[in-house]
């Protein structure tokens, strides 16, 4: 089962989250809060293994709700699920180590398929903010250099180049021919030695420091 946390002051939104989640028979809505306060007392509970966050809550910032999970349920995916869509927004929740951003203008049965998508590994975007981010990657100046960072193995890098090209951990290690957990051990490497929170820091710093090729059509 994947245990579900919720940082929600939307009723309806919320309820309706609630619906589809009860009838998925592999995933379960184990908290729920409404408030960033709310929000900061589930952190010391039970841990869950994927957290969905709004960003615009009545007392305070969803942002420091997913920084504070980054740093006391460091496992745990967190999602995005908000109106906002500014690239101010984006950027802030990402490098906060948001590891999804979606709109809520997707159906929140949809929302069951990315919150599979997230525990495997994957970084699920609305196509309006992948829109951005792609932008904002074709804009960033290519460097060789590593930044004063520890370079990744070659290995890593492999690992890195498969999670650019958008495959979760399960497929990775399939491809390498290596354990899914040993993948997972490979990311967390990398995040460490690039000093970023997030698969999408991830890689817009695997471009940006020479580590990753863009491709043309």
């Amino acid at each position: 089962m994947i245990a579900v946390a919720m940082v929600e002051d939307d009723v309806l939104f919320r309820d309706s989250v609630r619906n589809a989640l009860a009838d998925a028979p592999d995933v379960v809505l184990a908290a729920v809060a409404a408030t960033q306060a709310e929000g900061m007392a589930l952190l010391e509970a039970a841990v869950a293994d994927v957290m969905i966050v709004d960003l615009g809550l009545p007392d305070g910032s969803g942002i420091d709700v997913i920084r504070a999970a980054r740093r006391r349920w460091p496992a745990c995916e967190v999602i995005v699920a908000t109106v906002f869509g500014d690239e101010d927004k984006v950027l802030s929740a990402i490098e906060a180590g948001a590891s999804g951003y979606l709109l809520k203008d997707a159906m929140p049965a949809l929302l069951v398929d990315e919150i599979r998508n997230v525990h495997a590994g994957g970084s699920p975007v609305s196509p309006m903010i992948a829109r951005q981010l792609l932008r904002r990657l074709r804009a960033a100046p290519m460097v060789s250099e590593c930044e004063g960072k520890e370079r990744l193995s070659a290995r890593e890098i492999q690992v890195l180049e498969r999670m650019a090209l958008g495959y979760t951990m399960i497929e990775t290690a399939a491809y390498l021919g290596i354990a899914a957990t040993t993948v997972h051990t490979f990311v967390r490497r990398i995040y460490k030695k690039l000093g970023v929170c997030s698969k999408v820091e991830a890689i817009d710093a695997g471009y940006r420091q020479g580590l990753l090729q863009r491709r043309g059509r």
